[in-house]
This record gives structure tokens, C-alpha cells and sequence, in this order.
């Protein structure tokens, strides 16, 4: 009676087989996201430390309707820090807080993706 129903330990769990695609989408990610020019790649790397921040289990970047002025509030954040940063460096205003908000926002598009293939929602 319970041997038809026998699963063994190391079926029981998902295909690992199943992530190889997202690693290996991350990989490609990350090698063209290292052809960023020099400005562009510190600023992805400010905004990802920053969306780190809000990457936690609740956070409102995983809400199912993110609220459009919240994300704007929060980018808009973002890019003030980016642009005291870089003034110092002597790079031109403005445009560092645009690329910011861009980032910001692909940002959130790739955790959301990950997020949905991983947790199965």
C-alpha cells in the first residue's frame, strides 16, 4: 500500500536542471552589464547596493501593482546620492539621476522575474 506511494529523498525536491536557463541568463547579464561605460557602471553598481535595501521578503518592490509614485520617490532618491557622488567627480548633473531611475527600475523588473520563477507564484 505505501510503496506505490514511495517517493525517493532525492525526487522529492524540484529539477535543479530547471534554474540552469536563469544562470545561465544571469551570466550573459552580467558580462554585458561589465561593457557599461565607466559612469554607467558605478552608477548600476550604486543602485544596486541601494535596491539590496529593498530586496527583503514583503518589501513594496514585490507588490503586485507597484505604486508608480512610490517607485518615482524611490529612484528619485537614488539619484539625488548619485548625483552628490558624482559631482564631486565632476560629471554632468542631471543625466546620472535619468540613468538611475532607469536602472532602478530594471532592477526591479529582473528581481520580480526571478522572484516568480523561484517562488512559483
Amino acid at each position: 500500500m505505501f510503496e506505490n506511494d514511495f517517493v525517493p529523498f532525492y525526487r522529492a525536491y524540484g529539477d535543479p536542471a530547471a534554474f540552469e536557463g536563469e544562470i545561465l541568463q544571469e551570466k550573459e547579464s552580467d558580462l554585458l552589464r561589465s561593457w557599461y561605460p565607466d559612469t554607467a557602471g558605478r552608477i548600476r553598481d550604486m543602485v544596486e547596493e541601494e535596491l539590496n535595501v529593498f530586496d527583503y521578503e514583503g518589501s513594496r518592490i514585490y507588490d503586485e501593482y507597484p505604486d508608480r509614485r512610490m517607485l518615482k520617490l524611490m529612484s528619485d532618491s537614488i539619484g539625488k546620492k548619485i548625483d552628490e557622488e558624482l559631482s564631486a567627480q565632476s560629471v554632468s548633473s542631471g543625466f546620472p539621476g535619468e540613468l538611475a531611475e532607469i536602472l532602478f527600475y530594471h532592477g526591479i523588473y529582473r528581481r520580480r522575474c526571478r522572484r516568480k520563477r523561484c517562488r512559483g507564484y
